[in-house]
């Protein structure tokens, strides 16, 4: 099966980063129902929409603080 950019991204980010096994599956359930409701058209539920926010925003501080430990060269 092909893995889309978001997925192999997603299932990254505990060599990349750091992050824990658990918030990567997490992040990957969520780009799952995304896709679902992608292909069956059906709108998300605007409590999967938060939660998917609240970890986006979650996954943000992690990064980066990982660049500016890791990679200060690259924040700008």
């Amino acid at each position: 099966m092909f893995a889309g950019p978001l997925q192999t991204m997603i299932q990254s980010l505990p060599l990349t980063i750091g992050l824990d096994a658990k918030t990567m599956i997490v992040l990957d359930g969520l780009r799952k129902q995304r896709n679902v409701s992608d292909y069956s058209g059906d709108p998300v539920s605007e409590s999967m929409a938060l939660e998917a926010i609240a970890h986006a925003r979650a996954l943000l501080v992690q990064v980066e603080h990982w660049l500016n430990a890791n990679k200060r060269h690259l924040v700008g």
